[in-house]
């Protein structure tokens, strides 16, 4: 069998979330035919890409439906930073805008991303998100955390608070008239569980993204859930970010897995914005002395590491945990947080 015939048979094989052919993305490479068995390479966008999987048996299902290929050998590769760069800007030309995408006007999108879970990235979103709209901007949030979501619960939204019809979705509004889109607006009751798998999670989180009537906004804020798989990769690949907002705390296991999400980002060719090292210290009420609870800071090597100038140390105080509790997280103006903001708009 020709090399041409084979690649014309994977030109059926799609990639799961860029929705075209592995063949036209430049994914598949070094193609060799010999007694029977095919070999190539899929070079993929990012290494331990999750849809490898899934692209590999779509490519066998097709390649062994022919009575002259008994075998079919698949080696993983990856595309270089120059590569992917490409092939990103090549899909984003080529696609055509949905009635909804024409209708939105957001300015810019921040995701708020760790790696590492447990670092309050939830709470730092809801409160970028807050202390843009105090400064008079137009603010949504975007909550990708599909399976874990906490959004609804910061700014005290009931559960089932979105609506739409074929026009599109309707996001909720707090009280500081930011839209939010979340799973937990889905649901009837805040503490049904979401047990879905990468692909189905995958489709939500675009769904949110290009379904709903977002309108015009200054700012919208993607709160991404912990690791570097399904929802982070979506999420890099399908919505037009500006930047990502990295959250980490003092801890070194917590320094570590935020610079493993640092380094996925900048092989996605994406600016890291700022970095927010949150529960760094603890300001006591009665000495006024700083105890640095969970170890010394590492925010400024990891800016360094990353190349980011703006970087925040968020403080422990019952405060921040009272206002998320009772879902008045709007009320809560924190100084460190203002000015990245302020840093954000210029």
């Amino acid at each position: 069998m020709e090399t041409q015939q084979i690649l014309d048979l994977l030109k059926q094989v799609n990639d799961p979330e860029l929705k075209e052919s592995i063949v036209e993305l430049g994914m598949v490479r070094d193609v060799a035919f010999a007694d029977g068995k095919v070999t190539f390479t899929l070079a993929l966008t990012i290494p331990g890409c999750p849809m490898k999987e899934r692209m590999a048996a779509d490519a066998r299902a097709v390649l062994l439906a022919q009575d002259t290929i008994n075998e079919v050998e698949i080696i993983y590769g990856a595309m270089s930073k120059d590569e992917v760069s490409a092939l990103f800007n090549k899909v984003k030309k080529d696609s055509k805008p949905s009635f909804l995408a024409q209708m939105n006007r957001v300015d810019k999108i921040i995701a708020v991303m760790s790696g590492k879970g447990g670092v309050g990235k939830s709470s730092i979103t809801g409160m970028l998100a807050s202390s843009a709209a105090r400064m008079g901007k137009k603010v949504g949030i975007l909550d990708a955390d599909i399976t874990g979501p906490s959004i609804p619960k910061l700014f005290g939204l009931p559960p089932g608070g979105l609506r739409g019809g074929d026009a599109g979705m309707m996001p909720a509004l707090t009280r500081g008239r930011i839209k939010v889109v979340s799973t937990n607006l889905l649901l009837k009751e805040e503490d049904t569980p979401t047990v879905w798998r990468g692909p189905l999670i995958a489709a939500t989180i675009r769904q949110f993204w290009e379904k709903t009537l977002w309108g015009k906004l200054d700012f919208l804020f993607v709160d991404l859930p912990p690791g570097t798989s399904d929802a982070a990769i979506t999420v890099l690949r399908n919505l037009p970010l500006s930047g990502v907002i990295m959250v980490t705390t003092p801890q070194d296991l917590s320094a570590l897995v935020v610079k493993k999400a640092i380094h996925m980002v900048q092989q996605m060719n994406y600016p890291i914005l700022g970095i927010v090292e949150n529960m760094s210290y603890y300001p006591c009420p009665d000495t006024g002395n700083l105890h640095e609870i969970f170890g010394p800071s590492h925010v400024d090597q990891i800016a360094e590491m990353a190349n980011v100038a703006l970087s925040a140390r968020l403080p422990i105080t019952p405060e921040i945990t009272a206002h998320c509790d009772a879902g008045t997280l709007e009320s809560l103006q924190l100084d460190a947080i203002d000015q990245i903001v302020k840093q954000l708009i210029q």
